[in-house]
This record gives structure tokens, C-alpha cells and sequence, in this order.
């Protein structure tokens, strides 16, 4: 019999421990990233999860088939070298192929940049995410994503997980997927919304890291058909500024973590961290005329904000404030959602905001609607019949606290913390109108 104790007992480390065992010997797993033959020594660059490491060979040790994405265990002696990654290197005393591949890569992956055309980047997904480069995106992204719960966590959050087949759409409209759910009409989740909204008479405060779906035809640079949400929502708020904070702060963590954790990749990827110091509120009105004056644009939209307008209100906060963050702020009720609070100071606003980031929308949020009568009269004017939202009506009708929340959108977020010029290259496996593989 095996009894298994749960420790998990293995002599290899990360390349970032291998700087605290210079002098001593070293096993380590990985794949060849990189294989320079130069005659009297093989340069090995060694691959694994926390990055690369330069490997000298002697030439006899190294197999006739070792080529690049082996994957190997080599083991010798861990030595300074300041001019390898990383100021170490390891000096190879052994070398075993533990797999070979079938074929060559078809894109050469241990360069800086592929330099590839977008849609053969997507196509070749499961490949091209070894480039460095590549990688480096989706670690940042990993740690944005911790940083929400941890942050979140710290503030007496709770993390939920619902579900994302749904008798019914939180936002309404034609972009959402539908589906037969055993004969009956079910749809693919646009939002966490009514199960985060529910969850606040329960547990207060509330969050998801979870999938969101959106059935638009857009084929633009910063549209994803499924993308990541950050959720969360909140009980108990004395105004929506409250949820302002709430994000701000969020930010702050967030980029202190990045410095903290992925120095590394932010360096290799060129991105400045912004700082979070005062982020400005712009009421939409304001911001809308503000960047019309300033830059001679002339306001096509009353209702909503284009990109370029975004874009155009970014750039006037970061001249005048410094601030690379803007929140716009009480945006018409008339393209809000019908849960949204409208202002009771003026009803053709909602207490409600979005979230720029270098000129692109990353968050939308606002103050909800707690009161039963309140609800049904914005669902009837209109339109919509309330009996088709009889579970999420339940918790208007048993009592609820004035409350709020937001969403962020992951990919957006990543892409414009990373600088990248498409929000597909911060996906690892995108999804849009032309794409359902890989």
C-alpha cells in the first residue's frame, strides 16, 4: 500500500532561487527555450514558469536530439555571471531528455518580438504564449486579478461564484447569447448583476473574478465577445463616491503589487506603472464639454461618450492633473441599465461612473436601485415587464440596503497598463465574431 502524506518533496528550484544557491549544485526542470552550438561550449537558455536561465554545456554532454522545446532535467552547479539574466548561470554536469517534440516550431519563439500578424498570433495561441513577451502579459495579468481579491479581501469582501447560464438578461438588449437550456430559453450571463445585487443582503460585500459574455458584432481593438470581470458590489454605501474609493484604492494595491511581484516583466515589457494619488470626478456633461472645447471636437452624442472622446478626456486630465485615471460621473439615465439609481436631483442623470484609463472606459459602476416601487416603475416606463424578473424583485420586496458596484474589465485593464495596441493580445485565447479557436 502507498499512503500519501502531502508533502511534496522535489529537489528542483525556479530560476529565482537560484541566486540564493550560488556555489551549490542544482537540478532544474524546463523546456529549451534557446541552443547555441559554439564549438567548444552549448549555450543552453533554460525555460520555465518563472522565466529563463542561461545553462553552459560542455559539448559531450549534450545529445545528438536535443533541439529547442525539449524538455529536459539538468543538474550542475550554480554559478555568478553577471552578464546572463538574472547575473547567474548554471554550469551542466548532466542532461536528460525527458520529452522530444514531433515537430520544429513553426515561429521562432526565443525571439524578443514575433513580429506576427494578429491573426496568426491567435492561430498559433498555444505556441506563440512561450515567447517571453508574450508571457510576460499574462503574469501581470495573473497578479491584477490577485490584487483584486487580496485587496478586497482586506476590505471584508467576499468572494461568490454564480452562475453563467441564465433565464434572463441583466442588461437587456439584443447582445446576448441565447441558448435552449433542455427545451427552455436561457441566455449566456452579460453580468454577474442580479446574483452580486442578491449576495448584498446576505453577505453586505461581494466579488467574482469570472467570464462575461456579450453577443455584439464588433470587430474593434477593444471588443471581446467573452472577457474577464472583475466583479464586485457593495451594501451599506452612504453615495456612489463610495464606490470611487472603493477603486481608487483597489488601484493603489494593485499597482504596488505589480512593482512588487512582476519587476521583471514590466521592465522586459517597458511599462510604467502609473501612480495613484488624486483621480479626478468629471460629471459627463463636464467632461464631454471640456474636451469639445479644448480640442475643438464638436459633441455628436449627448447620450454617451465616443472612443475618441475617451480618448480626448484622458488627455485633457493627464495635461492638467497628471493623473493617467479619470472617473466620468453621472452618466443619462438613458443609456444606463434599468437598475441603475437615477439622481433625484436631476432623474435624467444616474449615480453612476466609468472608469478611464489612457483614454479607454475600463470600469463601469453606480448606485443601484433598493427600493421595490422605484424598481418597477423604471422597469414599466420602460417597457419591460416586471414579471419576467421575479427572482431579482424578491429582494427588493424583503428589504434592501442602499448599495452599488462595479465591473472592470481584465483584458482592458491589462492592455492599458501594458501599452499593447489590441485588447486580443491581453486574452490569452480570444473570443469574437471571427474566432472560436483555438
Amino acid at each position: 500500500m502507498t499512503t500519501i502524506t502531502g508533502k511534496f518533496l522535489r529537489e528542483d528550484l525556479q530560476i529565482g532561487q537560484l541566486a540564493d544557491h550560488v556555489g551549490q549544485r542544482a537540478q532544474l526542470r524546463g523546456a529549451v527555450h534557446g541552443l547555441r552550438d559554439l564549438g567548444g561550449v552549448v549555450f543552453l537558455t533554460l525555460r520555465k514558469g518563472d522565466g529563463v536561465v542561461q545553462c553552459v554545456c560542455p559539448p559531450e554532454l549534450v545529445p545528438q536530439a536535443l533541439c529547442q522545446e525539449a524538455t529536459v532535467k539538468l543538474t550542475g552547479a550554480v554559478r555568478q555571471e553577471p552578464r546572463a539574466p538574472r547575473g547567474v548561470e548554471l554550469a551542466v554536469e548532466a542532461v536528460e531528455i525527458l520529452s522530444l517534440p514531433a515537430r520544429p516550431m513553426p515561429v521562432p519563439i526565443s525571439k524578443d518580438k514575433l513580429n506576427l500578424k494578429l491573426d496568426t498570433e491567435l492561430a498559433l495561441r498555444p505556441l506563440t504564449v512561450r515567447n517571453l513577451r508574450q508571457r510576460a502579459v499574462f503574469r501581470i495579468q495573473a497578479v491584477i486579478a490577485g490584487a483584486f481579491r487580496t485587496y478586497l479581501d482586506s476590505q471584508n469582501f467576499t468572494e461568490v461564484h454564480t452562475p453563467k447560464i441564465v433565464s434572463a438578461g441583466a442588461e437587456g438588449g439584443s447582445n446576448i447569447f441565447r441558448l435552449s437550456y433542455f427545451g427552455r430559453k436561457a441566455f449566456l450571463a452579460q453580468s454577474p448583476q442580479f446574483y452580486k445585487q442578491t449576495m448584498v443582503g446576505s453577505l453586505e460585500r461581494v466579488y467574482e473574478v469570472a467570464p462575461v459574455f456579450r453577443a455584439e458584432k464588433h470587430a474593434t481593438a477593444r471588443h471581446l465577445n467573452e472577457y474577464t470581470s472583475l466583479d464586485c458590489e457593495m451594501g451599506y454605501i452612504d453615495s456612489f463616491y463610495d464606490l470611487l474609493e472603493l477603486e481608487a484604492g483597489f488601484l493603489r494595491h494593485c499597482m504596488e503589487a505589480l512593482k512588487e511581484r512582476c519587476g521583471r516583466e514590466l521592465r522586459y515589457l517597458g511599462v510604467v506603472v502609473p501612480e495613484i494619488g488624486e483621480i479626478p470626478a468629471v460629471p459627463f456633461e463636464e467632461a464631454k464639454r471640456l474636451a469639445s472645447e479644448a480640442y475643438s471636437r464638436p459633441i455628436r452624442d449627448p447620450f454617451d461618450l465616443e472612443p475618441e472622446e475617451e480618448h480626448l478626456i484622458g488627455r485633457y486630465w493627464k495635461e492638467r492633473t497628471g493623473s493617467d485615471f479619470v472617473f466620468v460621473t453621472h452618466y443619462p439615465s438613458k443609456k444606463r441599465p434599468f437598475y441603475a439609481m437615477d439622481d433625484p436631483a436631476d432623474p435624467r442623470y444616474t449615480l453612476s461612473f466609468d472608469l478611464l484609463f489612457r483614454g479607454v472606459e475600463i470600469t463601469t459602476g453606480g448606485q443601484r436601485i433598493h427600493d421595490y416601487a422605484q424598481q418597477v416603475e423604471k422597469m414599466v416606463k420602460r417597457g419591460m415587464d416586471p414579471a419576467e424578473f421575479t427572482d431579482f424583485l424578491m429582494i427588493h420586496q424583503h428589504g434592501m440596503p442602499p448599495h452599488g458596484g462595479m465591473g472592470i474589465g481584465l483584458e482592458r485593464l491589462t492592455m492599458q497598463l501594458c501599452g499593447l495596441d489590441n485588447v486580443r493580445h491581453a486574452c490569452l485565447f480570444p473570443r469574437d465574431i471571427h474566432r472560436l479557436t483555438p
